[in-house]
């Protein structure tokens, strides 16, 4: 194909994916009062322990609802249509790619998705205890209105960093299939590995909430490890290929 050729494939796929998101998310909107709903959850606890008119969530502007729920509906659109628009990227990139790379992007992806998902959960369980623990520095004079901008951020961003950190593995084991890294230098970097999982649990929790932290730093620190593990699994199958490769070539 020239490269007009490509261009013109490249903006097909575009569209497709664009209206494929577009499609998504005006199904989504729909959806958006109850994501609310299950987003308030912790408000509605804390709401329960210490009276309605303590916390509540709050919109300070006349299009803060509707502003809301368009990000909301952006965020699950973009999520139900990831199947169409990876396909169009993958197959838009795909008849570039050996047969070798083919099989490690596959294997990336079939790792990193459901990992980013687990990841994703991981965050949603500790969110409500996140809140609801700021939520008792309140003073009982006080009370706690919470800016649905803000929070929705704040949960969201939650989600993705430690949806985010839970690839990172993964990342590890690809540089160590490209001969980047290998699974020693992985294994002995246990150290600071801890050390960092450490620091960013207590980063992504409250530091008063040592349950949270310890479950997310102890998962980072598991995932870690299997990442090294199997790093040493492909060291030595390489190194037994390249033996058996020396052997038959030396005369």
């Amino acid at each position: 194909m020239t490269l007009g050729q490509h261009l013109v494939e490249l903006r097909k796929r575009l569209m497709i994916s664009a209206l494929a998101i577009v499609v998504a998310m005006i199904a989504a909107f729909f959806l958006a009062e109850q994501v609310i709903q299950l987003l308030s959850v912790p408000i509605a606890m804390i709401a329960e322990q210490r009276g309605t008119e303590f916390a509540k969530l709050n919109f300070t502007s006349i299009t803060a609802g509707f502003d809301l729920r368009l990000r909301i509906a952006f965020a699950i659109g973009l999520i139900a249509s990831a199947p169409v628009w990876i396909w169009q990227i993958w197959a838009f990139l795909m008849p570039g790619l050996t047969r070798k790379e083919i099989r490690y992007t596959v294997g990336f992806l079939a790792a990193a998705i459901p990992l980013f998902f687990a990841g994703t959960a991981v965050g949603w369980l500790v969110m409500p205890h996140i809140i609801e623990l700021m939520a008792q520095f309140v003073p009982a004079q006080g009370a706690l209105f919470f800016d649905a901008q803000y929070y929705y951020d704040f949960i969201l961003k939650l989600l993705l960093v430690v949806g985010v950190a839970f690839v990172l593995p993964v990342f590890l084991v690809a540089l160590n299939f490209a001969g980047v890294i290998s699974g020693i230098a992985i294994l002995k970097g246990w150290r600071i590995a801890v050390l960092v999982s450490v620091i960013f649990a207590g980063l992504a929790t409250p530091a008063a909430d040592i349950f949270s932290m310890l479950m997310l730093a102890g998962i980072l620190i598991v995932l870690y490890i299997a990442a090294a593990g199997i790093s040493l699994l492909v060291d030595r199958r390489r190194n037994k290929r390249n033996e058996t490769l020396l052997e038959t070539t030396t005369p």
